[in-house]
């Protein structure tokens, strides 16, 4: 080997290294951008100003690559640049595993959702009589369980369906609750009502319909009781995940996040159940996971293997709906089991859990 060819070589590490120094630079001050671009509330990604930097190159490149070939390689650069600041941002969220490492444990009742042990939350869909709640409650008690949800403000496609009975339908879930020693979980629609809601549940559930309802999330962020909140229909992760931030920013991190399916051109099943966001929201954040088999599916006979991939994806709890007669359920009445079929759907999920201790 020559001795220029060692030369020129060594020439070309040196640049090498010369473009890595001004690279992190660059990275570092990007970073800086993006603090500022954060609290002054402006998007990350500025296309006009890509435009003018890729102008400003095409204006001083002097040769020998191509002007397309050197802004292919800056946009690369402005790629990874905008990634730098998105994980920056990342780092910072109250939700991020990167921010609290250890898993949040959320503590209802002494029924310890996050915990690494699997947790059931059943009940009817909505609640349409003390009868109909003490039926489920009786049952889910015998089973060993402690979470009931039931619907009392129903919110509904078409304004002409059940809409709930409201503050009764609360009542009823509390005294149904107490008798057998439950904890109650039911969704609030209005960010008016969540302080009147503390007296009746145990657990404010925001629905996906509200999950970006930011005047929702703060009012249920302002107060000192466990908040289930479900994924929205077409939201993505990221978006779930800056819903769930909202109600922490407001001082409470008490948050359980519930897959429930979204929406996608599939119809075999009510919804899509995305079972992948699972390990992805479990190592993204350190917040509990919740798969709501029922309305995922929408059909009674994919509950069951649906909860078995949940439970064995790393969900920490499954949720479905139990109804003592379903065929006169004035909502639903197609997705929710009866009580023979819920014992069956625990059995099979408990009996699948003490094989998996035992081996």
């Amino acid at each position: 080997m020559s001795n220029e060819l060692v030369d020129l070589r060594k020439q070309m590490d040196d640049i090498s290294l010369k473009i890595l120094e001004l690279l992190n630079e660059r990275g570092n001050v990007a970073q800086q951008i993006g603090k500022l671009k954060e609290m002054q509330g402006v998007k990350r990604f500025d296309p006009v100003r890509e435009r003018e930097l890729l102008d400003l190159i095409a204006s001083h490149n002097d040769g020998p690559f191509e002007t397309s070939t050197v802004q292919h390689i800056f946009k690369q650069i402005f790629k990874a640049s905008l990634e730098l600041q998105k994980d920056d941002n990342r780092k910072a969220l109250l939700v991020s595993r990167k921010k609290k490492p250890e898993d949040t444990i959320v503590n209802v009742k002494g029924e310890k959702i996050g915990d690494g042990n699997p947790h059931f939350i059943m009940g009817p869909c909505a609640v349409e009589s003390y009868e109909q709640v003490k039926q489920v409650a009786e049952v889910i008690a015998k089973k060993g369980l402690t979470l009931i949800r039931g619907g009392a403000f129903k919110p509904r496609t078409s304004p002409y369906d059940f809409q709930g009975l409201g503050l009764e339908g609360l009542k009823i879930l509390r005294k149904a609750a107490d008798e057998h020693q439950l904890a109650v979980v039911s969704e609030i629609l209005n960010p008016n009502d969540i302080e009147m809601a503390l007296d009746y549940v145990d657990v404010i559930q925001i629905g996906a319909r509200n999950m970006q309802n930011f005047d929702l999330l703060k009012a249920a962020g302002s107060v000192n009781k466990p908040v289930l909140l479900k994924r929205g229909l077409a939201a993505t992760i990221e978006e779930f995940m800056y819903a769930a931030e909202y109600i922490l920013a407001q001082g409470n991190s008490q948050v359980i996040l519930c897959e429930r399916g979204i929406r996608t051109y599939e119809r075999a099943t009510r919804n899509t159940l995305d079972i992948s966001a699972v390990p992805i929201l479990k190592k993204e954040t350190h917040l509990p996971v919740v798969v709501d088999v029922t309305h995922s599916t929408g059909r009674k006979d994919l509950l069951l293997p649906a909860a078995k991939a949940a439970m064995a994806i790393g969900a920490d709890a499954v949720m479905a709906e139990v109804h003592p007669d379903p065929a006169v359920a004035l909502s639903d009445s197609a997705q929710q089991m009866n009580i023979p079929e819920f014992h069956e759907f625990m059995d099979a999920l408990l009996n699948k859990e003490k094989k998996k201790i035992h081996s």
